[in-house]
């Protein structure tokens, strides 16, 4: 009795390491099949356009710098909340090395705010008074690629309309001068304004 439960155990035990080596060589081949060849790349159009990544709003989510026409002499460039998200797989690079990898695809969507009540484009909600976000109102993409983009530090800009949805299927990239130049001389770190993003800045 007692050589036949030791048998069962060591069956059992043998089993167990099978199944935890399997499981093991999966996770490794799936790990190495994402390196090779990433979901999270952009994907280019047959004309060289880039094109809409989809599922973006299940990205990490960066933050929303706002900067409102009511605080800008009713001219701003964008007087939305500019809601940016980075792919998951993208942001855990980044988080481990401190760096953008190459494809890395930062895509801004722009959110209005409602409609104003007061003279400074605020209004009163049962928060209190403030700026809250409304509809949706275009989309612009930042790619890391320094083959392509080696004239502008790396980074090419799109933009797939600034209005609202459906949004362009693909675009080409903007000249360096209208938005690349701005990053330019005034990012932080690697063309990214660094210091409007908390989640950027935590360990």
């Amino acid at each position: 009795m007692r050589q036949r439960g030791l048998s069962r155990l060591g069956a059992t035990i043998l089993g167990s390491a099978l199944i935890a080596a399997v499981f093991t060589a999966g996770h490794l081949y799936s790990s190495a099949t994402a390196a090779v060849n990433p979901d999270w790349k952009p994907k280019w159009a047959a004309d060289g356009k880039l094109e809409l990544p989809t599922g973006y709003r299940e990205w990490v989510y960066l933050g929303s710098p706002l900067t409102p026409n009511a605080l800008n002499g009713g001219k701003a460039g964008f007087p939305e909340y500019h809601n940016v998200y980075v792919h998951p797989a993208v942001f855990k690079i980044y988080k481990s090395t401190g760096k953008w990898p190459e494809g890395t695809i930062l895509l801004k969507e722009l959110q209005l705010t409602m409609e104003a009540q007061e003279k400074d484009g605020s209004r009163s909600e049962v928060s209190g008074r403030g700026y809250f976000p409304g509809a949706y109102n275009g989309i612009d993409i930042s790619v890391k690629d320094s083959k392509r983009f080696a004239s502008s530090q790396n980074w090419g800009y799109f933009n797939f309309g600034h209005h609202a949805p459906p949004y362009a299927k693909t675009a080409a990239a903007a000249p360096t001068e209208n938005c690349a130049q701005c990053h330019i001389d005034s990012a932080d770190e690697d063309m990214v304004f660094k210091r409007f993003y908390a989640i950027l800045n935590t360990k």
